[in-house]
């Protein structure tokens, strides 16, 4: 009777995990980088198609390793351009990724989760439930498969991917392992090549992980506000009972000053109508990031099924933001883009198959609410 190998998975390695898995193998080092080439500019996932690697190295890795992203389920186009892809991973739930151009700069927005943990109430990511993190190879592996798509060669200066946010399903700090290692591969000239300032991890307030951060990478930070005091941020983003805005603030400078250079968080805050878009709410805002080198990134709200949640006006989101400017605040709204093909924020949901119940309790509010308003209008 015969085991089978389970073969070591290239594309999630990092160059010092490369070199090692070289070493253990008895071959020299300098093979990581000549595999790591083929693997991420050329996108090449076939061993003998490596031809500066002798071919009894490519029989050897064709035995112990492989080079497997994940499944691509389905690309869908936007009329702006936007681009989404649906990709199925090792646990059988589906991620999404999205592409977003915007000129001369094309950011990919990458799901570190299958599902999310956190539940924040107005995402719908959130409602689908948690399963499961995913590894190193399922995040870069979304880089992989968009930057073949586009025929994009890393080392040229007109690549399609210039920016890639860690803003996708899922909190990246709950995934740190497998995000931190997917990012530096991001960087690494053997991998993306992308400058640290455009690699952005976006977290919802996991305190200590954000401290731990700065002992393992530089990249850029943004933080999902959504609220200027505890009571909101509480109903809104149920971390912020954890780990309360003060806290949380703190930890945000704590690791922007590691950084020495200047660099300044990003403020994430999705304007929820008669929620958090409120004259009061601004006020609150300028006094909480005070004292923050920041800039401020609205996000309109962007519906989803018995979310309970309005967009609000153009009118209120341009007082909202006219009133940020007048304090002396960066502020930018965010275009909605891929709406017609559900890639704008906030409506990522993929297939999770959810290990929390979290979609099922979801699903009979939804079912209840559509059945209260069909009564409510039968009896009319």
């Amino acid at each position: 009777m015969t085991t089978s190998t389970v073969k070591t998975n290239l594309l999630g390695l990092t160059q010092q995990e490369m070199e090692k898995f070289f070493d253990s193998i008895g071959e020299k080092r300098f093979r990581a980088g000549q595999v790591m080439k083929w693997i991420h500019h050329l996108g090449v996932d076939d061993f003998d198609a490596m031809t500066n690697v002798s071919k009894a190295l490519r029989d050897k890795l064709k035995a112990i390793a492989e080079v497997r992203g994940p499944e691509v389920v389905s690309e869908d186009i936007s009329t702006d351009g936007t681009r989404k892809w649906v990709v199925r991973v090792a646990s059988g739930s589906c991620v999404e990724t999205v592409y977003i151009p915007q000129g001369k700069r094309g950011t990919l927005c990458v799901s570190s989760q299958a599902g999310c943990a956190l539940d924040c109430s107005f995402c719908s990511t959130g409602k689908q439930g948690f399963n499961s993190n995913l590894t190193a190879a399922e995040v870069i592996g979304q880089v992989w498969i968009a930057n073949k798509s586009f025929g994009s060669i890393p080392a040229t200066a007109d690549r399609a991917i210039t920016n890639v946010v860690m803003m996708g399903m899922g909190e990246p700090l709950l995934n740190f392992d497998n995000v931190v290692a997917a990012m530096h591969l991001m960087m690494d000239d053997l991998g993306y090549g992308i400058s640290k300032r455009r690699v952005t991890l976006s977290t919802s307030g996991v305190v200590p992980m954000i401290d731990e951060l700065s002992k393992h990478i530089d990249v850029s930070l943004a933080l999902s506000l959504h609220a200027p005091n505890d009571a909101l941020r509480n109903q809104l983003v149920p971390i912020n009972k954890k780990y309360p805005l003060k806290m949380l603030l703190e930890s945000c400078q704590r690791y922007m000053s590691s950084l020495g250079e200047k660099r300044v968080l990003t403020i994430e805050y999705t304007l929820l109508k008669d929620i958090n878009d409120k004259v009061e709410h601004a006020v609150e805002m300028i006094e909480l990031l005070k004292n923050i080198p920041c800039k401020i990134n609205l996000i309109p709200f962007n519906p989803f099924p018995h979310s309970g949640y309005e967009r609000p006006s153009n009118n209120a989101i341009r007082r909202f933001q006219d009133q940020l400017h007048h304090a002396g605040f960066n502020v930018t709204v965010r275009t909605t883009r891929g709406e017609d093909i559900d890639a704008a924020c906030g409506q990522l949901v993929g297939q999770v198959l959810d290990r929390t119940r979290r979609s099922e309790r979801y699903i009979a509010v939804r079912e209840l609410s559509a059945d209260n308003d069909m009564a409510s209008n039968a009896a009319k």
